[in-house]
């Protein structure tokens, strides 16, 4: 094997025909891969990936020259081997390093040689010669005349072969040099010498090698940016050879062309697309695209796609968001990083590209992080077609090394080209220039440079923020990574949405389903029930997170199993998967159904989204819904009644029914079109009026409100009454005018926030539920607060300590804090997780942290839990006599599963130092 021994920063491929014809050599069947994926087998030299590898620039005529091809290590690309037999054969378009390509094993530099004949049919024309990708350095030659060269490792390029064919046979010789992380260049997770979080190398030529015959004149991309406002496509048609040539450029439907513009090729064309069915990952409608060059040497016709959405971020009730086509979807994904115990970077067979998409779509997921990796063209077919948003990475450079002015250069020009070739693909919603820091340099420069090269995507200058701070707050994203979390992220900026980057990493072991050695997680569970377990315990985690804190994403780590990493949902070989499917759909599904504001067993508010009433809210009023101004200077009957319980739709449990917090077993429901607070009957007629589904908002960002029993018709508010109401409609509150507002409601922070009530001014004692510890109770001692047994007969001192005064939440007048019975003016408060007494030091942040929301008891029995009011998902938990602020699944022991909901739950008791 050759090893890299001189020219740093290089990695180069070389492409050679000649006019011999020669003969392949005779070569044993084909090594098997450490392990097989369910298309290993598939994979023979007549079907290496024959799908046309292109979809958004597509030519009818083609030629694919992936399959068999000779194949030599060098150690020098500089002088082809033109007209000479090589030693080996290489399946192509797999990676050197991969069991399907052959070779398997990795070679700094190598040849890649075969033949081929240009068909008949395209004489007269122009041939292109086209490579996906090939890492990292190419030089070409065809019959001896070197025709190009190109360096990067995972842009596409192509050449005009024209003058150097003959007619006949043809020789064909590609020469890479590949030195992975031996040098600075751009690779991702790729390594010589893997291990851990870092991948087997992928060098030479890993994605399709085809030819196409084009005019003189003839179309080299199509940049398609959707304007979803004006109800156009934004047309940038590029070309070679082009002398004076016109474009016409059509949008098509079901056949039918809908939209029509004509311009000059370099130009913006503004294509109409009237009525535009815009995509979403529920809806990924794609329109079809017809380009033509006209005139004296045109004639050139290529056909692609796109999809019509906006991308943007928008204040949600008061909170920044990422908004697709203006709307707030929480960005739900995987890190995905795009490995095969097969092909190493390059999937075995379209199926199995596609079969990834699938599996995570079908779980729930509405988006995927492409990890520092850039996929073939048609992954990304596949997620426009499917419907899954995607967060662009650059690959990175090497850890731990300052990278060179010369790095740097190459890195910009490998960024630039990543965004020029992707920048038509609908489901790119963001792009991460950098990840963890890794290879990092100038972050607040090229987030901007990016933004500059696409301003109509999001930019998130450094996945892993807090790795490596703010950058000067440059870039559309704060983005941290905390494993196993999801912990407490931070929040969002006036400026940058806030998400969670990566998180998870949950392991299992999956004996004669994954790669030679031991396996690595960040956290290790012993079943499939217990990782099931875990992963819906960290993905409820967010659900507080979206609500409180502003959190608009979150990545799970990760779809498969990868080389030494055992922590996917699926193992590596795609064969098994490992959690329950269900349960995760479910959670998943749940977690996006929170981020709508309506989250069954929480509480909320919904306010009016129609211009000059957003700050009236639906409450009742003797009887009647109806909107009002509610502040926080509000009475405390107008916050309650503004207030309401999301429960499971009495009729239909996908649906919601909305109970009052005030009224007890009284819900919104309508009669007569109506919408009124009634208490529940116990009859289907009741259920079923009480019963609304949650649609996609009508108008902005919010929720619309369906009525089980009245399809198309929506919860309105008209004149200050509320009313099911049907745009069109014969009433009066069905008038066209403003409707689509009207029927918007943006779920938001509950004007009443404990669930559960306590007597303000009243003393109490707080006891423990948990069984075989009943004894006991909330006392503070030295400061600190701990569990005691505490009885008649205890000392005075300590049954005051654990009396304590209920008094109106310092920092949030409908939650609670509770000062302590000795020691006047101080209070319960957390402070690095645990709870203890300090004295009030008029500061906002000590009254947050002594400030608890009461909610219904985890264990029921009628006790209390008491929610941190700043950290989100935290109640006051004994662990050990001590008392901390856990979340269920944290990273503490104070956290751990274990008795968590009798733990959190108190007795409320009559005290014990009146």
């Amino acid at each position: 094997m050759s090893r890299f021994s001189g020219w740093a920063r290089r990695l180069t491929a070389v492409l050679v025909l000649s006019g011999a014809v020669v003969a392949l050599p005779v070569q044993e069947a084909l090594a098997a891969p450490p392990l097989t994926t369910p298309w290993t087998a598939e994979v023979t030299p007549d079907n290496a990936l024959p799908e046309y590898p292109r979809p958004q620039l597509v030519r009818s005529e083609w030629q694919n020259l992936n399959g068999l091809w000779q194949f030599a290590a060098t150690g020098s690309i500089t002088t082809p081997p033109t007209g000479q037999n090589l030693a080996e054969q290489v399946l192509v378009p797999y990676p050197i390093e991969s069991g399907l390509s052959r070779i398997q094993r990795h070679e700094d530099r190598m040849w890649y040689r075969r033949t081929f004949t240009v068909p008949a049919g395209w004489s007269g024309r122009r041939v292109r010669l086209n490579f996906g990708a090939v890492s990292w350095e190419t030089r070409v030659w065809v019959n001896g005349t070197q025709v190009g060269t190109h360096t990067g490792g995972y842009d596409p390029f192509a050449f005009d072969i024209t003058p150097a064919l003959r007619s006949g046979s043809n020789e064909l010789i590609v020469g890479v040099y590949a030195p992975v992380d031996a040098t600075g260049a751009p690779i991702g997770k790729q390594r010589r010498s893997p291990g851990g979080i870092f991948y087997t190398a992928h060098s030479g030529i890993w994605q399709t090698v085809w030819m196409e015959p084009v005019n003189a004149a003839s179309i080299t991309r199509l940049d398609t940016t959707p304007d979803v406002a004006a109800g156009q496509l934004d047309l940038v048609v590029h070309a070679a050879g082009a002398s004076g040539q016109q474009v016409r450029a059509e949008v098509l439907t079901g056949g039918n062309v809908v939209g029509t513009a004509t311009g000059a090729i370099g130009a913006h064309l503004r294509v109409p697309v009237p009525d535009a069915r815009l995509w979403t990952p529920d809806d990924p409608f794609l329109y079809d695209l017809r380009v033509t060059l006209t005139g004296a040497g045109g004639g050139d016709v290529v056909t692609g796609y796109f999809g019509m959405r906006s991308v943007g971020k928008a204040m949600v009730g008061g909170v920044l968001r990422p908004a697709l086509n203006g709307r707030f979807v929480f960005q739900l994904g995987t890190l995905d990083q795009g490995y095969w115990p097969d092909g190493i970077s390059t999937a075995p067979t379209d199926a199995a590209l596609r079969f990834d998409l699938e599996q995570q779509k079908a779980l729930g997921f509405n988006t995927v992080r492409k990890h520092v990796k850039v996929e073939p063209a048609r992954w990304y077919y596949w997620a426009d077609r499917l419907g899954l948003m995607v967060w662009q990475d650059m690959p990175s450079m090497r850890t731990g090394v300052s990278p060179s002015t010369a790095d740097r250069t190459n890195f910009e020009s490998e960024l630039r080209r990543m965004v020029d070739h992707l920048r038509g693909i609908t489901s790119i919603v963001q792009w991460v220039p950098f990840n963890e820091g890794w290879g990092e340099y100038d972050p607040a420069r090229i987030a901007d440079l990016v933004k500059s090269w696409d301003p109509g995507r999001l930019v998130n200058n450094n996945s892993g923020s807090n790795c490596c701070g703010f950058d000067g707050g440059n870039g559309d994203v704060v983005d941290d990574h905390i494993y196993v979390g999801p912990g407490t992220p931070q929040r969002p900026s006036t400026t940058r949405v806030a998400v969670l980057g990566e998180f998870g990493g949950l392991g299992l072991l999956s004996p004669g389903h994954q790669w030679p050695g031991t396996g690595f997680a960040y956290e290790m569970t012993a079943s499939s029930t217990a990782l099931t377990d875990r992963y819906v315990s960290i993905n409820e985690q967010l659900k507080p997170l979206i609500a409180n804190n502003g959190l608009s994403a979150s990545i799970y780590t990760q779809p498969t199993d990868v080389e030494n990493e055992v922590n996917g949902l699926w193992t590596y070989d795609r064969r098994v998967p490992k959690m329950n499917a269900d349960r995760v759909r479910t959670v998943n599904r749940s977690v996006l159904q929170s981020a709508t504001g309506l989250t069954a067993g929480g509480l909320v508010s919904l306010r009016v989204t129609t211009a000059g009433h957003t700050d009236r809210f639906l409450r009742h009023q003797d009887g009647l819904a109806r909107t009002d101004v509610v502040t926080a200077g509000s009475t405390d009957t107008l916050k309650l009644d503004a207030t309401f319980w999301v429960r499971r739709g009495l009729a239909n449990a996908t649906c919601f029914s909305f109970e009052s917090r005030n009224f007890p077993g009284h819900y919104l429901r309508h009669a007569n079109s109506r919408v009124r607070k009634d208490a529940r009957d116990g009859t289907p007629l009741f259920d079923q009026d009480a019963t609304f589904c949650a649609r996609a908002a009508q108008a902005g960002t919010g929720v619309s409100l369906e009525p089980l029993n009245q399809p198309g018709s929506y919860l309105r508010h008209n004149n200050d009454a509320v009313y099911i109401a049907r745009s069109g409609g014969p009433n009066a509150w069905d008038t066209a005018t403003s409707f689509a507002a009207d029927v918007t409601w943006l779920p938001s922070t509950p004007w009443w926030r404990s669930g559960a009530g306590l007597t303000v001014g009243a003393a109490q004692s707080l006891r423990v539920t948990t069984p075989g510890f009943t004894d006991r109770y909330l006392r503070h001692q030295d400061s600190l607060a701990r569990t005691d047994v505490v009885s008649a007969t205890s000392p005075p001192l300590l049954r005051e300590d654990a009396t304590f005064y209920v008094r109106r939440g310092l920092a949030e007048g409908s939650c609670y804090s509770f000062e302590s019975r000795n020691f006047p003016g101080h209070y319960l408060r957390h402070a690095d997780f645990r709870v203890r007494k300090d004295a009030r030091d008029g500061t906002p942040l000590f009254d947050q942290d002594a400030t608890f929301c009461a909610q219904p008891g985890r264990a029921g029995g009628g006790g209390v839990t008491l929610a941190s009011y700043n950290i989100a998902g935290h109640h006051v938990r004994h662990f050990a006599e001590a008392v901390h602020i856990a979340v269920p699944g944290g990273s503490h022991a104070f956290d751990a599963a274990a008795s968590y909901d009798q733990d959190v739950t108190w007795a409320v008791a009559s005290p014990w130092a009146p």
